[in-house]
C-alpha cells in the first residue's frame, strides 16, 4: 500500500500503479500466466515453454512429473482436482490417458483455429485433445551382444528363449508401455496377447521402475541385451555416446505388401482442463503447440519426435517412422486397464496359464 504525507510521494505511487496496469490487476499480484501440467521430459519441455513465453508474453507455471510416474501421476492429480481445477492446460507425453480424462469430463473441448486441417488420427473428433510430435515404440538392443541374425524382427520374437533373463521393460502402469500393451491386445486379440505375456514371463522379463530411459540404460550397462522403449530414449542415449541401437519391429509377420503392422506411434497430446483458472491463456498455449514451432523444437532436440502437422514431417526425414501400426487410439484407451492388469498379473505375480 502507498502511504505518504507529501505530493512527491503520492506522484511516485501513481507512476508505479500506472506501470502495473498493463500486466496486473493490482500491484503485488502476478501478471498473465498459464498453469500447465507437463509429463514430457523437462529438458525438452523447457525449450517449448520458453518459446511460448517469448512469443506471447504469458508466463508458464510448469508442473512436471517424475520419470518413474511418467504421466500417471499428473493424470491422478487432475482427477483429484476435478472439483477445484488448478491447471489450465495439460501437455501429456502420450494419448491414451488423455482420452480417459476426456471421457471422464476432466477436459473441455476447444476448436483451435490452428488445427483446421489437422490429421484425424491425431485429434479428438469433438476437439477435446490434439496429438502432435509422435514417438515410436521400439526395441533397444546392445549391438555388441546381439548378433544380427538374432535381432528380433517382430515383437513376438522377444519370446524366443535365446533372450531368457536378458529382457527389460518399464512398469506398464506408467508411461507409454501400458498404452503399447493395450495396443497389442487390440491389434492381436486376447488369445495372441495372452500368449505373448506368458512368453515374456517364461523369458524372465524384468519390470523396471526407472521408466523407458531406465530400460535403455540397463541395456547400455550390460544388465540386459534387449528392452522395450521409445525412440526418443534411444536417440538421447546415442547422443550421450552409449552403445545402443534400435529396431522398428512389426506386430505381425508380413510380406512386402503388408501395411499397418509396423511401429506404434504415440503422440504427445495437448488439451484444456475443464474449469481451469485461465481458459483464454490455455487456448493460447494449445494454439502455440499446434502452430509448428513446438513440433520443430521437439524434432530438432535429441528426442527427435516425428511431426504430425501436415507438410512438416517432410522437413525431418531422419525422424520418419516406417509403417505406423493401424490401430484406433480410442479402442486402445478402452482396453488400457484390462491390458495392464493382465500384464501385471502374469509378469509380476506369475499368474499360471
Amino acid at each position: 500500500m502507498c502511504v505518504s504525507h507529501g505530493k512527491p510521494r503520492l506522484l511516485w505511487c501513481a507512476v508505479v500503479l500506472l506501470a502495473c496496469l498493463p500486466f496486473l490487476n493490482g500491484c503485488g499480484e502476478k501478471g498473465e500466466e498459464v498453469i500447465v501440467y507437463i509429463s514430457a521430459d523437462e529438458y525438452v519441455a523447457r525449450e517449448v515453454v520458453r518459446a511460448f513465453e517469448d512469443e506471447t508474453g504469458i508466463r508458464v507455471r510448469f508442473v512436471g512429473d517424475t520419470e518413474a510416474q511418467k504421466t500417471t501421476g499428473l493424470v491422478e492429480r487432475l482427477r483429484a482436482e476435478r472439483d477445484n481445477p488448478q491447471a489450465d492446460a495439460f501437455w501429456s507425453s502420450e494419448v491414451f490417458l488423455t482420452i480417459a480424462l476426456a471421457d471422464e469430463g476432466v477436459l473441455t473441448p476447444y476448436e483451435s483455429p490452428i488445427a483446421i486441417d489437422w490429421p484425424e488420427t491425431f485429434r479428438d473428433a469433438n476437439s477435446y485433445w490434439y496429438g502432435l510430435a509422435a514417438r515410436g515404440r521400439v526395441i533397444v538392443y546392445a549391438p555388441d551382444r546381439v548378433p544380427e541374425a538374432h535381432r528380433p524382427r517382430t515383437w513376438q520374437d522377444l519370446t524366443n528363449e535365446r533372450f531368457r533373463g536378458r529382457i527389460v521393460m518399464a512398469d506398464p502402469r506408467f508411461g507409454t508401455t501400458g498404452g503399447h500393451f493395450a495396443a497389442k491386445k487390440v491389434f492381436w486379440g486376447d488369445e495372441v496377447y495372452t500368449e505373448f505375456l506368458h512368453g515374456l514371463a517364461a523369458n524372465e522379463t524384468r519390470l523396471l521402475a526407472s521408466g523407458n530411459a531406465g530400460v535403455v540404460r540397463a541395456v547400455a550397462d550390460g544388465e540386459a541385451d534387449v528392452g522395450m522403449t521409445d525412440t526418443d530414449d534411444v536417440w538421447a542415449a546415442q547422443a550421450q555416446g552409449l552403445n545402443v541401437e534400435l529396431i522398428f519391429p512389426d506386430h505381425a509377420e508380413g510380406d512386402e505388401r503388408s501395411t499397418g503392422i509396423g511401429t506404434l506411434l504415440i503422440p504427445n497430446t495437448v488439451a484444456i482442463v475443464a474449469g481451469g483458472p485461465k481458459p483464454e491463456n490455455a487456448a493460447a498455449f494449445v494454439d502455440f503447440m499446434l502452430a509448428g514451432q513446438a513440433e520443430r523444437i521437439l524434432a530438432e532436440t535429441v528426442s527427435g519426435n516425428t511431426p504430425v502437422r501436415p507438410g512438416l514431417a517432410a522437413e525431418y526425414p531422419d525422424s520418419d517412422i516406417p509403417d505406423p501400426l493401424a490401430v484406433d487410439f480410442h479402442e486402445v484407451a478402452a482396453a488400457f486397464e484390462d491390458a495392464v492388469s493382465q500384464a501385471m498379473r502374469i509378469l509380476r505375480d506369475g499368474e499360471e496359464r
